[in-house]
């Protein structure tokens, strides 16, 4: 998911206090994904209910984001909206590997084997309609801003910061800077810890703050450069170059100075159309102004009977969520100045 260019990048390591007061725009998609992933079974299923409707983006959601909110960040919730036609082959072959690892998670299952089950059930996650609405549902009883992308929820929330209306962009992915992020918050977790892609492993982490301009000028290149550097890769909308990876691809734009000349010097001037549509995207992405950020006080008695009547939760624990929420809403409601939490 997202483009292959971490390597390039130094990030500054932080401190979730840092971020106090702070708005961070979250991709949606992207945090649901990670609780889908990691909150699951020995089975490698995901948490249900008495029911067998899945929970694990419910108590993600639930627990995270109160958290969150306790310790004084102002999340916003940016979700996707429909994906552009560009990332139809790219959603075709994350199909194709979600039904592969279906398969080899069940065979995983007859023998009994614990690692491959929980690799190929997390390959296997797919985050269907009932989940995204039932996220959207929660985040909103509990007074967190949800704003709907028109197409893809990472350019959305870099262009709400771009106007300065959020402080930052989370997410684990690096597309946020291709479409014009400034700044990007990764590992922002509650437990410190970071699951690694495709293993069942864990490693301690801290938040990072990763500043595009200051890699930029580390690199030397351009942002436009760095969109194309980005292309050379290869990104969700366009296959990059066979055997370029992120240095190599620094270095070629050093040396020829776009995507264009690239590809003409490895006779692939076919694709010039390609990335060049793909870069438009990027630039120009749709994004909407049609949304309002405000934190609203959260509804204790309809999230209890959400997730406690009808989705087996703890009482307790949500009542102990909402009281966390509550508080900086009280705090708000009662220190009405510029630096109030909200």
């Amino acid at each position: 998911m997202g483009v292959a260019i971490g390597d390039l990048l130094e990030r500054d390591e932080i401190s979730r206090s840092d971020l106090k007061g702070k708005i961070v725009a979250f991709d949606a998609y992207n945090v649901i994904y990670q609780f889908l992933t990691t909150v699951r079974g020995r089975d490698g299923k995901p948490l249900t209910d008495s029911n067998g409707n899945p929970t694990s983006h419910l108590s993600g959601v639930l627990y995270r984001t109160s958290s969150f909110v306790e310790d004084g960040i102002k999340p916003v919730f940016v979700f996707d909206g429909v994906p552009p036609e560009l990332k139809a082959e790219t959603l075709d072959k994350r199909r194709e590997i979600r039904e592969a690892a279906h398969e080899k998670w069940a065979l995983a299952m007859e023998r009994g084997d614990t690692a491959e089950i929980l690799k190929y059930s997390q390959a296997a996650v797919k985050i269907d309609p009932q989940v995204v609405e039932e996220s959207k549902m929660l985040l909103s009883l509990m007074g967190i801003p949800v704003i709907e992308a028109p197409s893809e929820g990472e350019a959305q929330a870099s262009y709400m910061a771009d106007k300065g209306d959020v402080d930052f962009v989370s997410s684990q992915d690096y597309d946020a800077f291709i479409f014009g992020a400034k700044s990007v918050i990764r590992n922002l977790t509650v437990s410190g810890k970071r699951k690694l892609p495709g293993k069942s492993v864990y490693v301690d982490v801290l938040p990072e703050k990763v500043d595009l301009n200051k890699n930029l000028a580390r690199m030397e290149i351009s942002k436009d450069q760095f969109i194309d550097l980005a292309l050379c890769v290869g990104t969700d909308f366009n296959k990059g170059i066979d055997r370029v990876g992120a240095k190599t691809a620094l270095k070629l734009i050093k040396e020829y100075g776009g995507y264009a000349e690239i590809l003409k010097s490895k006779g692939l001037d076919e694709q010039i159309e390609r990335y060049a549509a793909a870069k438009e995207f990027f630039k120009n992405p749709p994004v909407t102004d049609d949304y309002t950020i405000q934190w609203t006080k959260p509804d204790k008695e309809k999230m209890i009977e959400f997730l406690c009547s009808k989705r087996d939760f703890s009482e307790e624990r949500v009542t102990s969520a909402w009281q966390k929420i509550n508080a900086a809403f009280e705090t708000k409601t009662k220190q009405p100045t510029l630096d109030q939490w909200f």
